[in-house]
């Protein structure tokens, strides 16, 4: 089972646009301890019916902040350790190496991260590998395996673990 984290990671969407989307992330937030951070302008209302349906009943389970602009999230997440994934960095998200409180940065479905937040210095950029001819992922699978890989990374690495014993 999973245990959570001291640090928790933050699931950071910047102009999410699919309530749907958001939703699934939130539901994945609520089960892995992650804490949520939305960035504006999002495609839809916070209160919104779709969002809310994808979700369920684990709102009340997800620490949410949502913030105006990514300039108002980095002032007020000054030292984070930043993650930006995108379908167009060359960097492998498992040559990363994660540590509990890391930020996970996503795009927006339309146009991912924009070359502002790419290059502006706030994080380093990672991508999921996928086949070649191929735009991108869907969001919410997105942000699904860059969390796992960091929870796996961050709680079963076998760092600190007692090895199962030889019966």
């Amino acid at each position: 089972m999973l245990e959570p984290l001291a640090r928790p990671l933050h699931l950071v969407l910047v102009s999410p646009q699919i309530p749907p989307n958001t939703g699934n992330v939130a539901r994945l937030c609520a089960v892995t301890g992650c804490r949520l951070i939305l960035v504006e302008p999002l495609g839809f209302s916070i209160d919104d019916r779709q969002l809310k349906r994808a979700g369920l009943d684990y709102w009340d389970k997800v620490f949410l902040r949502l913030y105006p602009t990514y300039g108002a999230y980095v002032e007020a997440y000054p030292e984070a350790r930043r993650w930006l994934f995108s379908a167009r960095a060359e960097t492998s998200l498992f040559e990363a190496r994660f540590e509990a409180g890391d930020h996970l940065v996503f795009g927006s479905e339309v146009t991912g991260l924009l070359p502002e937040v790419m290059e502006g210095g706030t994080g380093t950029a990672v991508t999921i590998p996928m086949l070649e001819g191929v735009r991108s992922m869907n969001l919410s699978t997105a942000v699904g395996v860059g969390t796992y890989e960091a929870l796996r990374q961050v709680c079963f690495s076998g760092v600190g673990r007692r090895a199962p014993s030889a019966s």
